[in-house]
């Protein structure tokens, strides 16, 4: 009879990697996370930014870290370019690194 080892089933080999270790760097080798980041975002906006805003909101887009929101709502555009600041500061740090430097409202 075979005995078995519990504590060689679950310790980890050495060149095995969780889910999360492997995506980030294929991210990383294939010099995509800035992308990849910026879609995060896009993605995100409605959550982050809350329902109010993301059901107000047609177009969102970054290009040359500045991002883009084409809003429906003129009185609720105004209020967001008074907070630009805030905005570009929650996007960062949802996505760990500086993605926006600027905000554009349309």
């Amino acid at each position: 009879m075979k005995s078995k080892n519990p504590a060689s089933e679950t310790a980890r080999k050495a060149d095995v990697f969780s889910l999360k270790e492997a995506l980030n760097q294929l991210l990383d080798v294939y010099k995509i996370r800035g992308k990849y980041n910026e879609t995060f975002l896009v993605a995100s906006w409605g959550r982050i930014m809350g329902a109010t805003i993301a059901n107000r909101t047609e177009k969102i887009y970054i290009n040359q870290q500045k991002l883009y929101v084409k809003m429906n709502s003129a009185p609720l555009k105004n209020e967001l370019v008074m907070s630009k600041s805030k905005i570009i500061e929650i996007l960062n740090r949802e996505a760990g690194s500086e993605v926006v430097s600027d905000v554009i409202f349309l």
